[in-house]
């Protein structure tokens, strides 16, 4: 699993929290069906987003069905989105950018990727998602050649002398604002692609850069490329542009003409603002610095061991994959805090917390909640 949208079931409604999960299993079984069991491994909380707003804008374009039960699902059944445009679409782009993520690795030689036998199986299943994720996207009539040059230019920024941010984001924007601005294409609202581009622009940017965010310790640390040191951008002037998308996200999803909104409020303007404070609240605590306004982050937990790299470390990532996260190898922080410390750090004791954005309380309340 990978993305910044990461939402849980004590800090979302009830309601809102099993249609998402309809949606990633939707996803998950998609790649499953159409690509194999392996491709079930690109199956990331962001793709999904191409899904919901499909169904939102035209929920008859998103029909559902009971599934079987899964090892992933505890051995439960499940409501779940049937394999429809918009999830077809959902998992080409998660396989296109999961093959540009690991060609990227390769490029760069990072962890297991430096061995050469890693790198040249990695090389060659990259190769057959990018394939497959074409395919599929021409079928859909969704052009991929922004996602696939996505991370050729990326490399080609990369070794400019002094680039600016904005130019660093700018393949990410344009690869997320093609597939949101197709799913208006899918759902026959074409007056919605313009706003769909821009939503796809704002939270492209929000993603590299909280990637970035994340990494920049490590990075420092490796002597690795990173946008924010190589552009000598600052933790405040990144929170700077992170808040400013944050705004240009939430006035263009006000934009949207949709059927059914709650969903897409929740994971694109809610969660995306939790995933920013979360981000920094981590990248503030790591480098010591501080900022006002940003919210107060734990101590490091004690209980948490340190990652050891190499094989053992990909195949506990593999695992933590494979398991929807049910898994957390010991060096991960989200293994020792309960479901409410993961959302925001604060638990769900607080109505106001849980049902932000919601037009009643949630199941954390002991209340119901039909939005």
């Amino acid at each position: 699993m990978f993305g910044i949208v990461r939402p849980c079931r004590h800090g979302m409604c009830g309601g809102l929290f099993k249609e998402w999960m309809a949606h990633l299993c939707g996803l998950c079984l998609a790649l499953r069906d159409e690509h194999g069991h392996a491709a079930r491994l690109v199956t990331n909380y962001d793709g999904l987003l191409v899904s919901v707003l499909t169904e939102a804008q035209a929920p008859a374009s998103s029909p559902h069905r009971r599934a079987a039960a899964c090892a992933l699902r505890g051995f439960k059944g499940a409501d779940v989105v049937e394999a429809a445009e918009g999830v077809r679409l959902a998992a080409a782009v998660s396989l296109i950018l999961a093959a540009g993520k690991v060609k990227d690795h390769v490029e760069d030689g990072d962890g297991v990727y430096a061995r050469r036998l890693v790198a040249a199986g990695a090389g060659r299943v990259a190769t057959r998602w990018s394939a497959a994720g074409s395919g599929t996207a021409a079928a859909l009539g969704f052009d991929p050649a922004p996602l696939l040059v996505a991370v050729e230019e990326q490399t080609r920024l990369e070794r400019l002398p002094d680039p600016a941010l904005l130019d660093l984001t700018a393949p990410t924007e344009a690869a997320v604002a093609a597939a949101f601005g197709h799913t208006a294409v899918l759902a026959g609202k074409p007056h919605n692609r313009e706003a769909l581009e821009e939503i796809g622009r704002y939270f492209g940017r929000l993603a590299h850069l909280l990637d970035a965010v994340e990494d920049l310790a490590a990075d420092r640390a490796a002597g690795a490329y990173n946008p924010l040191a190589a552009s000598g951008t600052g933790l405040a002037d990144a929170r700077r542009h992170c808040d400013d998308a944050l705004h240009g996200l939430r006035l263009a999803v006000a934009e949207l003409d949709l059927e059914r909104r709650h969903l897409v409020h929740a994971l694109l303007v809610k969660e995306t603002a939790h995933a920013v404070d979360r981000t920094f609240a981590q990248a503030n605590r790591a480098s010591g610095e501080a900022r006002p306004d940003s919210p107060e982050a734990p101590p490091r937990d004690p209980r948490v061991k340190p990652d050891p790299g190499g094989l053992l470390s990909l195949l506990c990532m593999s695992a933590a994959c494979c398991t929807c996260g049910l898994y957390r190898p010991p060096w991960d922080e989200d293994r020792y805090k309960s479901c409410g410390e993961r959302c925001d750090g604060s638990g769900c004791d607080a109505c106001g917390q849980c049902c932000d954005g919601c037009s009643g309380c949630c199941e954390c309340c002991n209340c119901s909640c039909d939005c």
